[in-house]
């Protein structure tokens, strides 16, 4: 049993019979009360964040979350489609409020990490960093460093990223999915 001190930002726990992890914590101590620690959680299968005050009292059984490797394939009206990576019929579908802001970093053909609870896929993890070829980018001029050097580009998967100056079209980057800034050229055209 998890403890209100043990749960800090990471830890997976079960709360009204659902997985939840934790987003961030603060131990907050009032005159002459006892101590809580006000936290903000995340359901792992809504994605929904809430805010919860936890006391001495209170314990929780930890989550036990299965992580294993799957491929997207593609996303077709909101729905995104993966498969394991030893056997391609084995496949699932994730939807877009279900992924949350990670569907955008989506592209065909990447392995990530399905999260498994109670033997349903609830949510997956993405690379901390991940290569895309860089479709459309403005052209450089010279002296063209009065907005501190940066340009929007498009990546193959139609995201728009402010990218340094030296980036040209054709060349692959890697994002960090975390921040979702750019993070390295990895190829020159």
């Amino acid at each position: 049993m998890l403890t209100y001190t043990d749960l800090t930002k990471g830890t997976t726990f079960i709360f009204n019979g659902e997985p939840y992890e934790v987003i961030e914590t603060q131990f907050v101590r009032m005159q002459q009360r006892k101590p809580v620690v006000q936290a903000k959680i995340r359901n792992l299968i809504t994605g929904k964040v809430v805010p919860k005050t936890l006391h001495q009292s209170d314990a929780f059984q930890e989550a036990e979350i299965e992580k294993k490797d799957a491929v997207f394939v593609y996303e077709h009206r909101g729905a995104f489609v993966f498969y394991e990576p030893d056997d391609k019929n084995k496949r699932f579908e994730l939807s877009e409020e279900t992924l949350g802001e990670q569907a955008k970093f989506l592209k065909p053909n990447i392995t990530i990490t399905r999260l498994v609870f109670k033997d349903m896929v609830i949510n997956i993890a993405l690379p901390i960093k991940i290569d895309y070829k860089v479709k459309e980018a403005p052209p450089n001029f010279k002296g063209d460093t009065a907005t501190g050097g940066n340009k929007l580009v498009t990546l193959e998967n139609e995201m728009e990223i402010t990218v340094p100056m030296f980036i040209n079209e054709g060349d692959t980057i890697r994002i960090n999915t975390q921040t979702g800034a750019y993070s390295e050229r990895v190829e020159k055209k």
